[in-house]
């Protein structure tokens, strides 16, 4: 069992966006679903109350709460991408139907929880022992929404065209 779990507040759609999650990730699955029991107000007798679910391994509880509380940019979820491929193919699922761009590798889902898709490069060019090269990456990053690994290279490298 994972000591600390990240709970996730939607309106209605826990078992939506939990299977949409675990369609992205490998090694991910639904661990169970719990139902309002018998008796409980407003008709939701039955009906989904939470979702356990695994992202890459990673343990997740998603409630539905009700319209109450709604995700902010204060807490995100943190994607480390292997390569570009990889962005784009997150970047693509969770902008699409309803999802929005941000800035600097940001985004919100279709649910409005916010990820950053972020490729380890933008990590290591960030922190390069070469201060020039690192303010030069920092500076094309804060000019992009989906991060591009090329441009940074190149941004960093003094490349301009």
């Amino acid at each position: 069992m994972q000591k600390i779990v990240t709970y996730l507040w939607f309106d209605h759609q826990a078992e939506e966006a939990a299977r949409f999650y675990t369609s992205l990730f490998d090694n991910s699955r639904i661990v169970q679903i719990a139902r309002y029991p018998e008796g409980s107000p407003g008709g939701l007798a039955g009906r989904v109350m939470s979702v356990k679910f695994e992202l890459d391994g990673q343990e997740f509880l998603a409630l539905n709460g009700g319209p109450r509380f709604k995700f902010t940019e204060a807490i995100s979820l943190l994607v480390n991408c292997v390569d570009q491929e990889e962005v784009d193919r997150l970047w693509d699922k969770l902008t699409a139907d309803g999802g929005s761009p941000s800035q600097c590798g940001w985004l919100k889902d279709r649910y409005g929880l916010s990820w950053q898709i972020i490729p380890t490069a933008l990590g290591e060019l960030l922190a390069d022992p070469d201060p020039g090269r690192a303010q030069r990456a920092t500076a094309a990053m804060l000019q992009m929404q989906k991060i591009d690994i090329e441009a940074l290279r190149r941004a960093a490298d003094g490349i301009t065209a």
